[in-house]
């Protein structure tokens, strides 16, 4: 409100304004007793609106149209003050990192947390607390994506299985350890919905969406956001002066962490090249241990881990909050054998490289912080850093076989083995259909045909004409080997670019691998 000798002016919508190239307020000037008045919406950088606006109301007012003239650009510039210190301090409350204190109880507890020796391991029991049963390797690489974030180059990861497989209740626990600012988590995305997020919305913070599925149409703006670290994109909106049709940048900083569950068996090629994939365990053991968990969960047992989960929770948000955003140095001395033989394994070794410096990030209160000459602080990766990796990631290297049809074959195997010894005859012999695949494995018809098909076209299962058609294993047990296991195999070839992660070698040198010799 404004008293301009005998007039009162009155401005409602400054809170609506949230750009300096706009001035649209609902605007009124009335006498002082509002016997006459004039009200209008009005965009006051506008010199033809201002002057509509003047005029009308000189009529209603019977008031000199200079004298308004003089008060509307009194007014104008007061606007203008106002709405300048509102953006200004708006914006730097978005810059502004969030700080939660912390007191020196918490803090005590979440350092003695970070220096345990075993620590990853304390994050399996910790998420077994909150109630995710078995999945121990799913449960640590998922945990240390959501530590990546605070590294230049973040992990992503896909949890890909069936619907019931429990990838959703593996996400969820993962998310409750996040502290709440660092977390992004939506059930679906439209296709340009990441580009207009804050400028530094998504900057070292968790992204998770609920299904793939929701997020087929952005899986473009998510393979950006991996590969470059950033959005960018160039709009056409309405210049708000002239009226005229404008272009207009918007740019989103990352690095993001991602994290994504699907039921899927065809996600985007390209979006699973730069994502670690998980598969949740389908077997039956798991299923028999979950049902324990359930029932365990009305116990008066149950009811008391309830109440210690939410004392997991708040020291993981406080352990996190007090690891910094160091850069990780991987130090040239620490080897890691690694195959060679696709394009595709350029990525997948930036992914072991991620997992190691995860690893190592999460470790830094058990580590000296150094400094370069220009004072960048940084830590160093161990060998014990490397192994951990390696020993996450034994197994999920196989390039022609996603974790699901891997567990898959290994079920083949397991059947069609025991099937050869019960008739005591050689594996080659044993035929089998779909039929005898589905009732003798927790597998549904859609799994397994998918599933079969993908062995059949890499040539891992013959199948034979006929109807129903017959299938045979012809896998030698050779493509899916891991860890030390791959090396192992190569110690004993000739190529040493077969596919698999090999052993670590700290200080090696040439002739010191079996493969070298």
């Amino acid at each position: 409100m404004f008293t301009i000798d005998d007039r009162r002016w009155r401005v409602r919508g400054l809170d609506d304004i949230t750009s300096h190239n706009t001035m649209r307020v609902n605007l009124m000037v009335g006498t002082g007793d509002h016997a006459a008045y004039h009200l209008d919406l009005v965009e006051l950088y506008s010199g033809r609106q201002r002057q509509s606006f003047i005029k009308a109301a000189s009529i209603e007012l019977n008031a000199d149209e200079t004298a308004l003239k003089k008060d509307l650009g009194t007014l104008l510039l007061h606007l203008e003050r106002k709405v300048d210190a509102r953006l200004r301090d708006t914006l730097e409350e978005d810059r502004t990192q969030v700080v939660v204190p912390l007191s020196d109880t918490d803090r005590e507890a979440a350092l003695r947390f970070l220096r345990a020796p075993n620590l990853l391991g304390r994050v399996a029991d910790d998420l077994a607390t909150l109630g995710v049963v078995g999945e121990e390797r799913n449960k640590k690489i998922a945990y240390l994506a959501v530590i990546s974030r605070k590294l230049p180059k973040p992990l992503a990861v896909i949890i890909q299985s069936s619907p019931a497989a429990g990838k959703s209740a593996l996400l969820d626990a993962i998310l409750k350890l996040v502290p709440d600012e660092d977390v992004l988590a939506f059930s679906a995305i439209t296709g340009r919905s990441l580009y207009y997020l804050p400028a530094d919305g998504v900057r070292h913070k968790v992204l998770a969406l609920a299904e793939e599925e929701g997020a087929g149409k952005a899986s473009y703006a998510l393979k950006l956001l991996q590969s470059e670290g950033s959005l960018s994109i160039a709009s056409t909106a309405k210049d708000s002066k002239s009226g005229r049709l404008s272009t207009q940048t918007y740019a989103v900083a990352g690095p993001v962490a991602l994290l994504m569950t699907t039921t899927s068996l065809s996600v985007d090629e390209e979006l699973l090249s730069r994502c670690i994939v998980l598969s949740a365990d389908e077997g039956r053991n798991q299923t028999r241990a979950i049902h324990r968990e359930q029932r365990r969960r009305l116990t008066l047992e149950g009811l008391v881990a309830r109440s210690e989960a939410d004392r997991v929770v708040k020291l993981h948000h406080d352990a996190q909050r007090l690891l910094r955003p160091l850069h990780v140095v991987v130090p040239d001395t620490l080897d890691i054998d690694f195959a060679s033989h696709r394009v595709r394994c350029r990525r997948d070794h930036a992914k072991v490289l991620g997992l190691v410096q995860a690893v190592a990030l999460l470790r830094q209160h058990q580590r000296p912080i150094k400094q370069t000459d220009r004072g960048v602080s940084y830590i160093e990766a161990t060998a014990e850093d490397v192994a951990v990796a390696l020993e996450l990631l034994a197994g999920l290297d196989r390039i022609e076989l996603p974790p699901g049809t891997r567990a898959f074959l290994e079920a083949v195997v397991a059947y069609v083995t025991g099937r050869a010894e019960a008739d005591e005859i050689a594996v080659a012999d044993v035929r089998f259909t779909r039929r005898e695949l589905r009732e003798a494995m927790p597998w549904a018809n859609t799994q397994v045909k998918v599933h079969l098909g993908r062995l059949v076209d890499l040539e891992l299962v013959l199948r034979h004409r006929g109807m129903p058609p017959v299938y045979e294993l012809v896998y030698n047990g050779e493509d899916i080997l891991s860890g030390t296991q791959a090396a192992a195999h190569r110690s004993s070839h000739s190529d040493p670019d077969r596919p698999g992660l090999g052993r670590r070698v700290a200080g090696g040198q040439p002739g010191d691998d079996p493969a070298d010799a």
